[in-house]
């Protein structure tokens, strides 16, 4: 993946043609926010080495109320072929995960049958469809069957790892990339038996290059629906191929959300369909202590920070900061005073990010300066201390209480006790947290000297 760039920092010329660089503090334009997105889901890809065992309940609703409701415990009881089988186990999947469990058996099911899937990264739900996919194919026939929308072409390229991994006891089963920059004569038509690109590019090749015949298509797989519109143009091109399909093509869609956006699409793309949701995650804060201190301004945060590093042992912590410019200060300033940092923010390349993250996983830096390009998703049984050194807010300066959450949810995972700690350093702050505190209906209290005693408690 060294080759991929996809970069967050945008810098547009002035007036007069020189080249300014977007502020931290300046309001992301949109197209930042819909790049945000696809990097984050890029970057939660690429520091998966395995499931995430989450604690989600899954709710499936059925097309058909009355059929029975299969859910499978082993990835036999698919009967797959015995070569996918192989690629399964290869890959490190032992048992199926909660979305494996009640998605396999719908999408392998006879006839096919359609799926709109809420799922977040780490869930196994690209193996899922992957696994739908090259269970559909007949090696034999030497033309695109399965095809696979990805909103970028960073996201595509690692769903075709999966295939990829998955099919290499299979090696009849070639795949294309409809892609930007891959290039093929007018005329050509295409012998790959599955192909994964980027919408502009797959309706390029179905329609005006013909290189695919449509018709001929057995599974449309539309992946990462919520990113997908967020970016102009990829609805409409995705429902353009999806009209270009025959009626019997199994539709499976997937999103890590479901807003009525996102929502009111799905139902355009995929008819009849089956639906599996997550029924949302309690917002339990109930192993965590959170408690909050007050300064008067940023140096007096950074000194706090340092008494409390002083008095406490920490396996590992995450601070919080709101934009890349506080986030490189502290970083500094933690390293002078001799600290193991590191420091992850926007302006980083994904692939350089990923890196940040394994490092800190490994415990070569004991602290993660960070801003919240890594609120989510992030995993590190170590971490037992999250520090806000700016409390989250949205772009009106409301509190952000859902960041709020995932951040301090970083620590008192695995039902491991954990500790958030709140710099509050104006009138403002204290008022946001008073808010949080409301939302959450949790008490946070204030950090005093006695309560260190118990800090240490719960970071050893």
């Amino acid at each position: 993946l060294s080759s991929l760039h996809l970069k967050e920092e945008k810098t547009k010329p002035d007036a007069n043609g020189a080249v300014i660089k977007a502020d931290d503090n300046v309001e992301k334009s949109e197209d930042e926010e819909k790049e945000d997105r696809a990097a984050q889901s890029l970057l939660n890809k690429l520091i998966r080495s395995n499931l995430v065992d989450t604690t989600n309940q899954v709710e499936v609703l059925q097309r058909d109320p009355t059929s029975p409701l299969y859910s499978v415990k082993s990835f036999e009881e698919l009967r797959l072929k015995p070569q996918l089988l192989q690629g399964v186990y290869a890959m490190g999947f032992n048992r199926p995960s909660k979305i494996q469990e009640n998605a396999l058996p719908m999408m392998l099911a006879e006839p096919p049958q359609n799926l709109i899937a809420q799922s977040q990264s780490g869930t196994g739900k690209t193996a899922a469809f992957v696994l739908a996919m090259l269970s559909r194919v007949e090696p034999g026939n030497k033309y695109p069957q399965c095809l696979c929308l990805s909103p970028t072409y960073e996201l595509a390229l690692q769903t075709g790892k999966v295939i990829e991994q998955m099919g290499k006891f299979y090696p009849e089963l070639k795949l294309a990339y409809a892609v930007r920059g891959n290039k093929l004569e007018r005329g050509q038509k295409i012998s790959e038996q599955i192909v994964i690109g980027t919408p502009g590019t797959v309706l390029d090749w179905c329609s005006k290059l013909k290189f695919i015949d449509p018709k001929k298509i057995k599974v449309f797989v539309l992946d990462e629906a919520d990113v997908m519109i967020a970016t102009q143009g990829h609805q409409d091109q995705s429902i353009r191929i999806q009209r270009m399909l025959p009626r019997d093509c199994q539709m499976l869609l997937f999103s890590a959300t479901f807003e009525d956006s996102v929502w009111k699409f799905a139902q355009k793309v995929v008819p009849d369909p089956n639906i599996i949701k997550l029924k949302r995650e309690e917002e339990t804060l109930d192993t965590i202590k959170q408690y909050y201190v007050l300064c008067n301004n940023r140096d007096e945060k950074f000194q706090a920070l340092c008494n409390i590093y002083g008095a406490i042992t920490i396996a590992q912590a995450m601070i919080f900061c709101h934009t890349r410019k506080t986030a490189g200060w502290l970083a500094a300033e933690l390293s002078k005073e001799g600290h193991q940092v590191a420091l992850l923010s926007g302006e980083m390349m994904v692939e350089q990010r990923a890196a940040v993250i394994e490092r800190f996983r490994e415990g070569k830096e004991k602290v993660l300066v960070t801003t919240n390009v890594c609120a989510r998703g992030i995993d590190v049984e170590q971490v037992s201390v999250v520090i806000n050194f700016d409390l989250p807010v949205d772009k009106d300066g409301n509190p952000d209480n859902e960041t709020y959450l995932h951040r301090i949810g970083r620590t008192g995972r695995f039902g491991k006790r954990g500790l958030a700690i709140n710099m509050v350093d104006s009138k403002h702050s204290m008022n946001i947290l008073n808010r949080i505190q409301e939302h959450f209906n949790k008490k946070i209290n204030k950090l005093d000297t006695d309560d260190l005693d118990e800090i240490e408690k719960i970071t050893n």
